[in-house]
């Protein structure tokens, strides 16, 4: 309850204070529940949101780091949890506030009809992996984990190396429905939004890594104090169904 009044004090005073344009930087992991949220946000505060899409890492002039770094300006920015503490580390970030989100564990994709390998044990999903004809993964958190250390711990690294590629700027789930590769790896809620691909499930949680999506308001922001009111209701209890709803657990506030 308490947290429920800090966030409509917050939402108000920013209201009152006139309506602001505030510019967020976001990517996809988040980005199901965001969409939903946005609008809310919007109604209840009268500022508007403009929204800018890219990974959380990765070389693409796309990547969050590489624009923040580039000196383009952003209010606020949503992004796996430790790619964000990154930014923090180098000044682009404002420590304090950093605000956790939500949590999504790795999960598996197959284009939509086609069989679902079994991967309910470690031995399963070795053999899922090997029986591919091509693998397909993020080059954002969940894809560097997986391939620089998944897939070694398992002993398959070598075997799969020429068959599994590294999707960057593009939603792994677009690549699998449009039968580019026979499976494809990233957090469930990015996969849940589009069409195309059926969910096998998430992977073996003797392997899972479940991200931290978390949200910060930029260091040259223009709009802190609307920014600040954003991720008040990002993390607000109003939040939770459209979080669970992405395929995501709601991050609770202790």
């Amino acid at each position: 309850m308490r947290l429920l009044l800090v966030v409509v004090a917050a939402l108000l005073s920013t209201a009152a204070a006139g309506a602001a344009e505030i510019k967020v930087f976001i990517s996809g992991g988040f980005s199901a529940a965001y969409d939903k949220l946005v609008p809310q946000f919007e109604r209840a505060t009268g500022h508007k949101v403009v929204t800018e899409r890219g990974p959380s890492m990765g070389e693409t002039p796309q990547a969050i780091p590489n624009r923040l770094a580039r000196g383009e300006a952003a209010d606020v920015v949503i992004m796996v949890g430790y790619a964000l503490g990154g930014l923090i580390d180098k000044g682009f970030v404002v420590a304090a506030s950093r605000a956790d989100l939500a949590w999504s564990p790795i999960a598996m994709a197959v284009k939509a009809g086609a069989p679902k390998p079994d991967i309910s044990t470690v031995d399963a999903f070795k053999r899922a992996l090997l029986n591919a004809k091509s693998i397909a993964y993020s080059d954002s958190a969940s894809g560097v984990y997986l391939s620089t250390e998944a897939f070694k711990r398992i002993g398959v690294f070598d075997q799969i190396k020429d068959k599994a590629r590294k999707i960057p700027a593009e939603p792994v789930a677009k690549v699998v429905a449009r039968g580019e590769a026979e499976i494809g790896f990233q957090p469930v809620s990015e996969l849940r939004p589009y069409p195309g691909i059926d969910i096998v499930g998430p992977i073996p949680a003797e392997l899972q890594v479940v991200n931290v999506f978390a949200a910060g308001v930029a260091a040259k922001a223009k709009e802190p104090e609307a920014g600040k009111a954003l991720i008040a209701y990002l993390v607000s209890p109003a939040a939770r169904p459209a979080i669970e709803e992405s395929g995501m657990a709601f991050a609770e506030k202790k």
